[in-house]
């Protein structure tokens, strides 16, 4: 065993040492990627991998719903609480599975115990809302975070229950779709100010700033998040594609504004926190010391803001184009100023976090976290694909697509066990034996990700 790690390890070492650290050095012409049939061989072939490494293993046949912890070499971990975001996407990445392969009965049974989980043990069936947090069996837990509904995940129950409605004819799931899409216009959505609160009491009551400060909670929950609004604009234009409601067109349009015109700021990233009336919090006048106290809700979020562009594009375009010149404007600019200065110039991939100070000379990102995480390479690769058509003469996004693809399968994919690492290997070489799964790492971003490489490389 000694001997075989230490071959991996050569290996991996060799891997790193032939890296290469400029551009690919065949030439690009308009909408070309290098390598892009052996790069399509080889997303169809991750794909089946990770499929195989999730179904039928996380489906809970015993209590519903999936399991969602797992070891590095797909063991399951003891400890399997339910978190209504896990749960969700684990059922919008079947019912996509199951668009494509209708009479699969694999994905038929999947999708049909991620549904009733959601809808008789996650759902609140006095108070309305998805519970943040249940145990395996499906009893709420009600201690720390799940004493709340956070509107975030409330907006991935919406867009399972969307997507699964494009599978599923019953005018249940239909319905409970709906429901939960006018639980948050009941309860989450802001009248006055517009956008949503990012959380809830149990009884649908928002936790504004008063007492947020009363209970002592976390200070990003006093304020309106993005990570909350441009999921929503998700939900809300999965929701859209199968209910063309006005009042849901009316939020899609809505929230569009607010990320497009608000959440993006001049430099052309996305501010992440703001206060009730939309104002931007920032420490970049504070000292030194206070800015890195507060780097978790004030930074520059690579991965979000190269999402972010492809969700704007997708929510623009389920609402027949609409002011996609605009929209299409400014998800160029977070494409481009993440390509100035979130990509690592050596290997490739996309770093964590960013920062600027708001000095008049400072033009340029300080990287304030190296580490290169798998769900901003899956976001990374699926809009660069799309740029890479929209702008067939501008040579850097077929390039750097190749450059991410290239990097995502040396250093983030686990050829060996399957799956994807949590963090790319070049920076910290010990995610090979971290999770595969877990609260916060499913399938999702990557599960997207290689459908979309699939179906348009």
């Amino acid at each position: 065993m000694r001997y075989l790690a230490l071959c991996c390890s050569f290996l991996l070492l060799l891997e790193v040492s032939c890296s290469p650290t400029e551009e690919p050095s065949q030439e690009t012409t308009a909408t070309s990627i290098p390598n892009r049939d052996s790069i399509r061989t080889q997303v169809v072939k991750n794909w089946d991998d990770v499929l195989k490494s999730w179904y039928p293993r996380s489906l809970d046949t015993t209590h519903g719903g999936y399991l969602a912890n797992w070891t590095y070499d797909w063991e399951m971990a003891p400890q399997q609480n339910k978190m209504i975001v896990t749960q969700a996407r684990h059922l919008w990445t079947t019912s996509k599975v199951l668009k494509d392969e209708p009479q699969n009965p694999l994905y038929q049974q999947a999708t049909e115990l991620g549904f009733r989980f959601l809808k008789d043990k996650m759902w609140d069936a006095k108070q309305g809302g998805f519970y943040w947090l249940v145990n395996r069996e499906g009893q709420p837990i009600f201690n720390g975070e799940g004493k709340y509904k956070r509107i975030y995940g409330q907006a991935f129950g919406v867009y399972a229950l969307a997507a699964y409605a494009q599978v599923n004819n019953s005018e249940e799931v239909l319905n409970f779709a709906k429901e939960a899409f006018l639980w948050l216009e009941d309860n989450a959505h802001d009248k006055e100010n517009k956008g949503y609160y990012s959380v809830v009491f149990q009884d649908g009551t928002p936790l504004t700033q008063d007492k947020q400060i009363r209970q002592n909670l976390p200070v990003s929950w006093m304020y309106k998040e993005q990570n909350a609004g441009i999921h929503l604009m998700e939900a809300f234009t999965e929701l859209y594609r199968v209910w063309p409601d006005s009042l849901v067109r009316d939020r899609l349009v809505e929230i569009l504004h607010l990320v497009r015109d608000t959440m993006v700021n001049e430099r052309g990233h996305l501010t992440l926190f703001f206060t009730e009336d939309w104002q931007p919090i920032s420490y970049a006048d504070s000292s030194q010391s206070a800015r890195e106290a507060n780097y978790g809700i004030d930074h520059v979020s690579f991965g979000h803001d190269i999402e972010t562009a492809f969700l704007m594009l997708d929510a623009s375009e389920v609402l027949g184009n609409f002011e996609y010149d605009e929209t299409l404007k400014v998800a160029k600019q977070l494409v481009d100023h993440t390509l100035r200065t979130g990509f690592d110039p050596a290997r490739s991939g996309i770093y964590q976090r960013g920062y600027y100070l708001n000095l008049p000379q400072d033009s340029t990102v300080s990287i304030i976290d190296s580490e290169k995480d798998w769900w901003s390479q899956a976001e990374g690769l699926n809009t660069l694909l799309i740029f890479t058509n929209l702008f067939p003469e501008d040579e850097r996004y077929p390039r750097r697509f190749s450059r991410l693809w290239k990097y995502t399968r040396t250093y983030m994919i686990d050829h060996g066990h399957g799956g994807w690492y949590n963090l790319g290997l070049d920076v910290t070489p010990d995610s090979r034996i971290s999770p595969k799964g877990q609260a916060w790492k499913g399938n999702y971003h990557n599960g997207r990700t290689l459908m979309a490489l699939k179906k348009n490389l």
